[in-house]
């Protein structure tokens, strides 16, 4: 088990944004006996694809994240409308309060501080305000990123990653973005391992850490 970790919350703006992240790690964290909790503050229902019912991106959640070890009872949903953060920023601040009040992880992973989405900004100005006090990991979505500062890194295995693209692919409204890639992402994943001399990797802005 990864040293002083037993609990792990996992803050998504969006259904999916986890799992394309962070998805090696997360399997890396339930394999090793750490408790992960998934939380997702939108289901995106205005920018779904024609022709998929409401709130579908969060059955494709539930499925998705069964690959990756987490079970529904860890999974925690709103229902914010997307693209439409800011306008909610409190609302979604005090949310993430009483998910560190009765969750209290021991590492928060969420947006990186250089994401362009402005859900995800919002996610990442609130949520460090609300854990500000926890170890604080910023992940990768290299899509909505200019500029990424890479200097954490999640050492894993190549079923990490098969398990992350497992994961994925339950997102069946998704599979026509471009990134939604097998090649894209074992490759991302070679680059980060590379970085620190192993076979594959997830990077993320170390943004808060203390021993």
């Amino acid at each position: 088990m990864i040293s002083g970790i037993k609990k792990v919350l996992v803050i998504a703006p969006h259904a999916d944004d986890g799992e394309f992240s962070c998805g090696g790690s997360i399997k890396r964290f339930t394999e090793e006996g750490i408790e992960v909790y998934y939380t997702a503050f939108s289901p995106c229902n205005k920018s779904m694809p024609q022709g998929y019912k409401e709130n579908q991106l969060y059955d494709e959640l539930s499925k998705a994240v069964k690959h990756l070890g987490i079970n529904d009872d860890h999974i925690i949903t709103y229902d914010f409308p997307v693209r439409e953060f800011p306008k909610y920023r409190q609302e979604i601040l005090e949310e993430l309060i009483k998910l560190k009040r009765k969750l209290a992880p021991d590492v928060v992973m969420l947006p990186n501080s250089n994401d362009i989405h402005q859900d995800h900004h919002v996610i990442y100005e609130e949520g460090i305000r609300a854990f500000k006090h926890h170890k604080l990991l910023g992940y990768e979505l290299p899509w909505n990123n200019l500029c990424f500062e890479n200097s954490f890194h999640i050492k894993l295995k190549r079923e990490h990653i098969e398990r992350k693209l497992n994961a994925i692919s339950e997102y069946k409204s998704q599979q026509f973005r471009p990134y939604v890639d097998e090649e894209f992402f074992f490759g991302l994943a070679k680059m980060r391992g590379i970085q620190i001399n192993v076979e594959y990797a997830e990077a993320f802005e170390l943004i808060r850490w203390f021993i």
